[in-house]
């Protein structure tokens, strides 16, 4: 099961128990999936639970009991669908009543006065037509929209949330979006999918610590290369000093660096002057290896 899909499962079963909730979630199910007259109720959607949930909906709200049926498209990439149909009149006007959408096909911002409602409005809208990636792969969180009124009116519920949704459109649909991780993490919690938030944390924090991980050892692997070159470049000056002109020349300090430069080749700056007699700091290795640099510049 994919994690959109495990989301989806635990969404299913969270259900308002105060019922403008359970009419905000409703609203947003008509309006995202439903091809409605005054005369009929029709809803198509892929997930079998989620028909069941609409049925749920209707039947706790005002008492009509509703049929999930089974429709298979052998032509279509999505082969099979399930079907929720409200087909008395009056059952109809009166659902759309309740969902303030007897006058227009668009959202009234009465559904969702109560923080709760816009939750369970959301909820709706990405149950019917959202999506999210596994966050083990990537980060991603969409709601794909029929009209761009429609998406709007999400965008701006997301707000109210603190989220940053985006709208794309993306042939015929307005896709509302997020694509950071912790935009994500709070999407779920406003849905109130908190097991998935959970499931989602865990995997967030492996992979920043993963991240960390590689970034310090990349970091590493980044300063030994350096460190290994500018010993290279160190030798080959002292071996041109030693072979041209020869370390007599050579001051006692320069001359004690470049000859235990040559038998530790490895060893670093600090290291360096540990061994020599007396002692001498990383920032005077550093400075009399550079003095060796300018003379074998010369004899270049």
């Amino acid at each position: 099961m994919s994690f959109s899909s495990e989301v989806k499962e635990e969404l299913v079963h969270q259900i308002g128990s105060a019922r403008h909730c359970q009419i905000a979630e409703l609203t947003a199910f008509l309006l995202a999936t439903g091809m409605n007259t005054e005369s009929h109720i029709y809803l198509k959607t892929e997930n079998f639970r989620l028909a069941k949930k609409v049925c749920m909906l209707i039947y706790r709200l005002f008492g009509y009991s509703c049929q999930v049926c089974v429709r298979t498209y052998k032509e279509q990439k999505i082969p099979t669908l399930y079907e929720v149909a409200v087909l008395n009149k009056c059952q109809c006007k009166q659902i759309f009543q309740a969902c303030k959408l007897l006058e227009s096909e668009e959202l009234n911002h009465l559904i969702t006065q109560k923080d709760c409602c816009k939750r369970a409005f959301i909820r709706g809208a990405f149950l019917a037509n959202g999506s999210v990636n596994n966050p083990e792969k990537s980060y991603h969180f969409e709601i794909a929209c029929e009209s761009e009124p429609f998406a709007l009116e999400i965008q701006e519920m997301m707000r109210f949330f603190e989220l940053d949704g985006k709208i794309v459109k993306r042939k015929k649909y307005h896709v509302v979006y997020l694509k950071e991780g912790s935009m994500i993490v709070d999407a779920l919690n406003v849905m109130e999918a908190h097991r998935a938030l959970m499931n989602m944390e865990n995997i967030r924090i492996l992979k920043d610590v993963r991240n960390q991980t590689n970034r310090k050892v990349n970091c590493d692997i980044a300063n030994i290369n350096k460190t290994l070159s500018a010993a290279q470049k160190q030798l080959e000056d002292i071996r041109l000093i030693e072979r041209k002109k020869g370390f007599s020349e050579l001051s006692e300090g320069l001359r004690q660096v470049a000859e235990l430069r040559l038998q530790e080749p490895e060893l670093s700056l600090k290291e360096l002057g540990e061994l020599l007699n007396p002692p001498v700091s990383k920032s005077g290795v550093n400075h009399r290896l550079r003095k060796l640099s300018e003379i074998a510049e010369t004899l270049q």
